[in-house]
């Protein structure tokens, strides 16, 4: 079978299905960019639709054989199914397609300087202050994101300079298609078990990964994971360790807080004090991704001086832990995009530290992720006083009828948490403005569309 590379249709036709999808809808804009005629199908509007479509790609809102007729090649996600019209169609016709992962891979070999970002959790955070320090370095880079970032316009940034920035995902195996120069590894943690077998496949995947990059390349890793501090001992490329424990090579230290739970930190290199770090985001867990961004940009040779100052002037992604407004009852209302018991410990644990009531409104996100770690959502959302648990968001999957949030709500109840499970957007917002008084906190959370909820209560 003959290999199919971008670089064999310049200036053709690339119809994307799923366009609307965040990764999918900034590679159609990098090529749109490039010259190459880019069309794409989702099922619904979006702003992302409506953006594209603003910037003169065709965007159908459904999926039919004709919205290929032109096409020279085809890209598609994961998520895009064998009986889907339009793959269908192309697979007729005989047109070639490149997976969404083949294609990034591909549009990373064109960069002399590329860089991935992997890890289970903190990968949207910590892709997104590096963006800010590589903007404010003016490396005009070119820089794909898994969220909207206010400071680069949106989820995508194309730049003319030979760094391209983008998160690795490990879903699928994806990132084994990339060619990294530069990677950070956050974490490696069980999740996504409807592909991968168990936490030794997870390994063993990020290892393949960890070794694309070549010997003179670097792997920046966080120390304070024992399987990624083990997974740098088995590398040929440079690595550098990070974290809060001693015996990392970059070490944060003397940690402190503000009142909304902002952190500084003073970070010493192998023992030697550099500087003083300050950040916006709330959470020890942030003070890990600053510092996979901060080593990842002095290992760039950008300035401290550059980089404490885009720091300090992040604000953060959103949908990750985003202040996004009051109630009319004045309850300061966040959202965060938290799915995985491990991030939902962190979010919650950044949302105690405010010292106020708090509110949880929780979705958990695929059934099989709801059932395999059952135990250990119900040990991660235990610590919350007032818990909302909406029906489970099925995302790719569909309901395979042995589990339900009731059994996540029973559970929690009777380890004494105030949980109620409603299925109902309406309901959940008519019971927080029956609850909520004046600075109590309101947090919605997960992977889905449980964000609507917030968006019906904040006041206009």
């Amino acid at each position: 079978m003959k290999h199919i590379h971008i670089r064999d249709f310049s200036g053709g036709h690339i119809h994307f299905i799923g366009i609307g999808g965040i990764s999918m809808s900034g590679l159609a804009q990098i090529l749109h960019s490039r010259g190459y005629k880019v069309s794409g199908s989702d099922l619904v509007q979006s702003p992302i639709t409506q953006k594209l479509s603003s910037m003169g790609i065709k965007v159908f809102t459904d999926h039919r054989a004709d919205n290929i007729k032109s096409a020279d090649l085809i890209a598609y996600t994961a998520a895009v199914k064998d009986d889907n019209p339009e793959l269908v169609e192309a697979k007729r016709l005989g047109l070639p397609s490149l997976d969404r992962a083949s294609l990034l891979g591909q549009i990373m070999e064109t960069f002399s300087y590329p860089i991935g970002v992997a890890g289970t959790h903190g990968k949207t955070t910590t892709t997104s202050m590096l963006a800010m320090i590589l903007y404010y370095a003016r490396l005009d880079p070119t820089i794909l994101v898994g969220g909207e970032v206010d400071a680069i316009g949106g989820n995508v940034r194309i730049g003319q300079s030979s760094y391209f920035l983008t998160e690795a995902c490990e879903y699928v195996g994806s990132f084994l298609k990339f060619r990294p120069l530069l990677s950070i590894i956050l974490n490696i943690d069980l999740d996504h078990l409807d592909y991968f077998r168990d936490i030794d496949h997870i390994y063993s995947t990020f290892l393949d990964y960890a070794r694309l990059i070549p010997k003179e390349g670097s792997m920046i890793g966080c120390y304070d994971d024992p399987r990624v501090r083990r997974l740098l001992t088995e590398l040929d490329c440079n690595t550098i360790s990070y974290g809060l424990e001693a015996g990392a090579d970059w070490q944060a230290y003397d940690i402190s807080y503000d009142d909304l739970d902002h952190p500084s930190f003073k970070l010493s290199y192998r023992g030697r004090y550099l500087d003083t770090f300050s950040i916006r985001l709330a959470g020890k867990h942030n003070i890990l991704n600053s510092l996979a961004a901060i080593i990842a940009a002095s290992t760039i040779g950008i300035d401290k001086a550059t980089i404490k100052k885009a720091l300090e002037d992040f604000k953060g992604t959103h949908r990750r832990f985003e202040k996004k407004g009051y109630t009319s009852q004045g309850a300061l209302l966040i959202d965060d995009y938290a799915h995985h018991p491990t991030e939902i410990k962190a979010t919650v644990k950044a949302a105690k530290n405010l010292g106020k009531r708090l509110f949880c409104i929780f979705q958990p996100h695929t059934y099989t992720r709801t059932k395999i770690l059952f135990d250990d959502f119900v040990e991660a959302l235990s610590g919350v006083e007032r818990l909302i648990i909406a029906d489970i968001y099925a995302a790719r999957e569909k309901d395979p009828g042995d589990i339900h949030s009731k059994d996540l709500a029973e559970a929690l109840t009777k380890k004494g948490v105030d949980c109620l499970h409603i299925s109902d957007f309406e309901k959940i917002a008519e019971y927080i403005r029956a609850k909520v008084k004046k600075d109590d906190i309101v947090i919605t959370m997960g992977a889905g569309d449980i964000y609507k909820v917030g968006d019906m209560l904040i006041k206009k």
